[in-house]
């Protein structure tokens, strides 16, 4: 999953970050409200982790922008305020669950996997488009009720488009969205393109009825039978 890490204590969100991309997530980090908006505003994440104090404002004006914005994003609270107020608050601004500092990173990471899966396909963790399926949670693909193999980024790739068909994915919001800030590093998107190909073929070779179809000078699109 694609995650926004808010926390400016660096220790916690080193250890946060560190121990959820070992599990596969890409995560993102903002640092303050300020950094926070900006990424908010340019793009999607499955699951945002906001702490309430920070070092520019309350973490709850971000609750509060997202509810104005009628984002659909899950968001968990992690702070160190364990009022009850803080609790009422934060969940009536549209947070799906509270996790009070201290915690286990395997807790954290079990909240988001239970938070996710409660909005994603009405808590069905199996994605359909034709006669190809993906399992989210075993990153297993079949096609024509066969299992096929990909490369981690070709699966996250080949979801991403089946949780939105028909529409048209800029090859630079797809880069960011599969491989996260470290898209910033790389000077072209020969590596999208690497990825694409591969994919394609591993698809038309097993049967695939769907095809995900370059659209000029733009980015892609998955086209359904």
């Amino acid at each position: 999953m694609k995650l926004l890490l808010i926390e400016d204590e660096l220790s916690l969100h080193e250890l946060i970050t560190g121990a959820l991309g070992k599990e596969g997530h890409i995560v993102e980090s903002a640092y303050n409200c300020a950094s926070a908006l900006d990424k908010l505003s340019a793009y999607y994440y499955d699951c945002i982790l906001l702490d309430i104090n920070l070092p520019d404002g309350s973490g709850l004006t971000i609750l509060e922008h997202l509810k104005r914005s009628s984002s659909k994003a899950n968001i968990i609270i992690i702070s160190a305020r364990d009022s009850l107020d803080d609790k009422v608050q934060g969940l009536e601004l549209g947070a799906d669950d509270y996790l009070a500092k201290p915690f286990h990173i395997s807790e954290l990471s079990a909240r988001i996997r239970s938070v996710v899966r409660r909005s994603q396909n009405a808590g069905n963790m199996t994605w359909s488009a034709g006669n190809v399926s993906i399992e989210d949670v075993t990153n297993r693909l079949f096609i024509g009720g066969k299992e096929v193999s990909l490369l981690k980024k070709e699966f996250d790739i080949l979801k991403y488009f089946i949780m939105r068909p028909g529409h048209v994915v800029d090859k630079s919001v797809l880069a960011e969205a599969i491989w996260g800030d470290h898209i910033d590093q790389s000077d072209d998107f020969q590596f999208v393109y690497a990825q694409m190909k591969n994919l394609r073929k591993k698809l038309t070779e097993a049967g695939a009825d769907i095809e995900i179809k370059s659209v000029y000078g733009f980015g892609y699109k998955l086209i359904l039978p």
